[in-house]
C-alpha cells in the first residue's frame, strides 16, 4: 500500500470534524454505521475516528440518498463495489462531464423539447 493510501485510511478525524466536512449530523453518522456503510475506528476512549476514505464514502452516501435512493439501494451499490458516479473518475474532462450531465438531464426529462439542448453548456 502506498503512503498516500495509508494516509487516506488513517482514522484521525473526530465526529465534530466529520460533521463539518460532510454536513451530516451525528445521528446520521451513527445511522450509516448501523447499516455497516462505514466502520469508523475507535480511540482508546471509545471515540469514533474517521479517515479521509470514510469522508469520501459518507459524501457518496449523502449524494445517493439525495438522488432518491433508499438505504438498501445505497448499501447494495456500496457493497457491490460499483459506483454510479461517472463524473468521479479523474479521467473525465470537464467537457465530458458536461456531456454526461446533459445526456442524463435529457434522459430524465428535466429539459423538454422547448429548450435547445445543444446550447445548454
Amino acid at each position: 500500500m502506498s503512503e498516500k493510501e495509508l494516509r487516506r485510511n488513517l482514522a484521525v478525524l473526530t465526529v465534530s470534524t466529520t460533521i463539518k466536512l460532510t454536513g451530516l449530523t451525528a445521528r446520521q453518522l451513527r445511522y450509516y454505521e448501523s447499516f455497516s456503510l462505514v466502520q469508523p475506528q475507535r480511540s482508546a476512549g471509545n471515540q469514533r475516528l474517521y479517515s479521509l476514505n470514510d469522508i469520501d464514502c459518507l459524501l457518496e452516501i449523502k449524494s445517493y440518498l439525495s438522488s432518491g435512493m433508499t438505504m438498501e439501494e445505497v448499501k447494495r451499490v456500496l457493497t457491490s463495489g460499483k459506483s454510479t458516479n461517472l463524473v468521479n473518475d479523474s479521467t473525465v474532462s470537464d467537457s465530458q462531464a458536461r456531456k454526461i450531465f446533459r445526456k442524463e438531464m435529457l434522459r430524465i426529462g428535466q429539459w423538454g423539447n422547448n429548450h435547445d439542448s445543444n446550447n445548454l453548456f
